[in-house]
């Protein structure tokens, strides 16, 4: 029997929910399922699956108590004999998993949570569906210690890095020639939207102390957002303006990592650190801090260094230590790559999610 999921998501945006959306559907049907898409219309999620082959489905979905969305829903379960219903955020996960509730198909109803924040509906995740997926640990204990969700019903599947794309041997090494710097010039980077919680503030304020350690040493953050005019404030009230550059959102992510000696993610909230895996799969030693998935994604001494949150002295100590040691960054490197290739590949993410919708759908019969 050919597996039928239909993967629902109210957000119009673009960031690491959607992509990992997305990346399941296209893994999923290279096993030979069939994913759908039900997304509101004009949604970046709709526009990228559509280019990547993935059948897409549309309704405003205005709320979640949007009749009509919660209709068309039950058609799109009836007509395509949907067997999965996977929900996403919030307006969705209250329309589409009532949808596959009342439907007579009664396909199995899987709830993802994707974001390290407290949540908003306990009824979403406890009453509707059959299964709780977390893309971290972290996020699965939260759920059931605090939120309280049965420990049985909630399974990790961590988010799947696409090796192929984040191949060190392939990309370009191209990033000092745009920039216009020496071969030998030494660059810490960060990707990630511009917002005080992934705190770029705390990397401006270790850089006068780093440079001072380490003169000559280039700090590039890739991504945009709104906290882009305080950063560049922040910027020139440190005197740092010559040894940062603000690359603005990028598309070729890959060549910026590959570009990089060491990643940096001073964040403050992650459910797992997505981009953290991308520079470890693009064999870059990574410093994060030691908060909700992060410990998870670094191995603390092994494939980075982890330290605490909110201390930007303590960020520019690790950074300082790596700079200074050529061989510890290959090594952690290496590591990383390794760590990435045996756990947290698409391809693993898309064969667990398999299994957990397989065992669900066996449970019913």
């Amino acid at each position: 029997m050919k597996l039928t999921i239909l993967h629902t998501e109210s957000s119009l945006g673009w960031g690491g929910q959607e992509n990992r959306t997305l990346h399941e559907c296209i893994g999923m049907k290279r096993l030979g399922a069939r994913p759908i898409i039900l997304c509101k219309p004009g949604s970046k999620l709709g526009e990228r699956a559509a280019g990547a082959g993935i059948e897409v489905r549309t309704h405003p979905m205005r709320s979640n108590r949007d009749i009509s969305a919660l209709l068309y829903a039950m058609k799109v379960i009836k007509e395509d004999s949907v067997d999965v219903v996977n929900t996403h955020s919030g307006d969705d996960s209250f329309i589409c998993a009532i949808a596959g509730r009342l439907s007579a198909r009664k396909p199995v109803i899987v709830r993802t949570r994707h974001l390290a924040l407290p949540i908003t509906s306990k009824t979403t995740y406890s009453l509707f569906p059959h299964r709780v997926v977390t893309v971290s640990e972290f996020v699965r204990r939260y759920l059931v210690d605090e939120v309280g969700i049965p420990g049985n019903k909630v399974t990790a599947v961590a988010t799947g890095i696409d090796l192929a794309r984040f191949d060190p041997s392939t990309v370009p090494d191209t990033l000092r020639a745009e920039l216009g710097v020496s071969p030998s010039t030494l660059i810490v980077g960060t990707v990630a939207i511009l917002r005080r919680k992934k705190g770029h503030h705390l990397l401006l304020e270790a850089i006068p102390e780093i440079i001072k350690e380490c003169d000559g040493a280039l700090f590039v953050f890739a991504g945009d957002g709104p906290q882009r005019e305080n950063i560049e404030e922040r910027i020139r009230d440190l005197g740092i303006g010559k040894s940062v550059r603000l690359l603005g959102l990028r598309k070729d992510i890959p060549t910026v990592l590959k570009g990089l000696d060491i990643f940096v993610l001073p964040t403050l909230q992650e459910a797992l650190g997505t981009s953290i895996l991308e520079a470890s799969a693009m064999r870059k030693p990574v410093i994060g801090t030691s908060v909700g998935g992060v410990p998870e994604a670094i191995r603390d001494g092994l494939t980075g260094l982890l330290v605490a949150p909110e201390d930007s002295k303590g960020l520019a100590n690790a950074i300082i230590k790596l700079l200074k040691d050529a061989a510890l960054r290959r090594r952690m490197g290496d590591e990383g790559r390794a760590m990435v290739e045996a756990g947290y590949s698409t391809e693993k993410m898309v064969e667990k999610m398999h299994k957990v919708y397989t065992e669900l759908l066996a449970a019913r019969r």
